[in-house]
């Protein structure tokens, strides 16, 4: 297949090794940035905290994060260009809903006098995916994934290359970004960049992948 879409999805990999040397555009930082703040979330919750991670300060801190596990991500902290740390709101309320339809007032988008019922029919939603605990974490950790997705795609697009990485210390993150984080709470992060031609035995390297017809059943 030749579409565009296709080629850049084919042409995305999980960069083993960066070249420090090399930095991402502020060009295309904005709209990486722009991109992921336009992706979608359930109710148009977007229970979700991004952090940019470009200076050298920020890069030794979220170094000092691996001190006890995980170390096979460690370089990535200081040879990447750009690091994002996708945090979500642990126990998403009603409050942080009303900020999402203040929006839509001042948009046009809802009508006060539907207000009360657009608050109170979405955040149905939010309460009935709290577990036993009244928490509603497991939610809304799945809505930045969505965001991961879409910045992946963007970062294909841009000729970008990416490391999505679980294997991070959530409990080290949330002290040592304690102030960015404010409570909310990183299972996940990206580093971008740009790979190391010499030492990045993963460029290159055919797709794997199962087929359309072991992923797909069509009805």
């Amino acid at each position: 297949m030749t579409h565009s879409i296709i080629k850049d999805l084919s042409n995305r990999y999980t960069t083993k090794k960066y070249d420090a040397s090399k930095r991402i555009s502020e060009e295309n930082i904005e709209i990486i940035k722009e991109a992921i703040r336009l992706s979608a979330s359930s109710i148009n919750s977007q229970p979700w905290k991004f952090i940019l991670i470009e200076s050298d300060e920020a890069k030794n801190r979220l170094d000092a994060t691996f001190a006890n596990k995980y170390q096979p991500n460690r370089h990535h902290a200081k040879e990447a260009s750009h690091i994002i740390l996708f945090a979500h709101n642990p126990n998403y309320q009603k409050e942080d809903y009303k900020k999402v339809l203040n929006i839509n007032i001042a948009l046009g988008r809802l009508k006060e006098e539907k207000y009360d019922a657009a608050l109170n029919g979405g955040f149905h939603f939010a309460d009935l995916l709290r577990d036993e605990h009244g928490s509603n974490e497991s939610w809304t950790k799945a809505q930045t994934y969505i965001a991961l997705g879409n910045a992946l795609h963007v970062m294909a697009r841009l000729g970008i290359d990416s490391t999505p990485m679980e294997g991070i210390d959530s409990e080290l993150i949330s002290e040592f970004f304690a102030d960015e984080l404010n409570g909310y709470v990183c299972h996940v992060a990206l580093a971008m960049g740009y790979h190391s031609d010499a030492e990045d035995f993963n460029y290159g390297q055919p797709k794997s992948r199962l087929t359309t017809e072991d992923v797909f059943t069509v009805v």
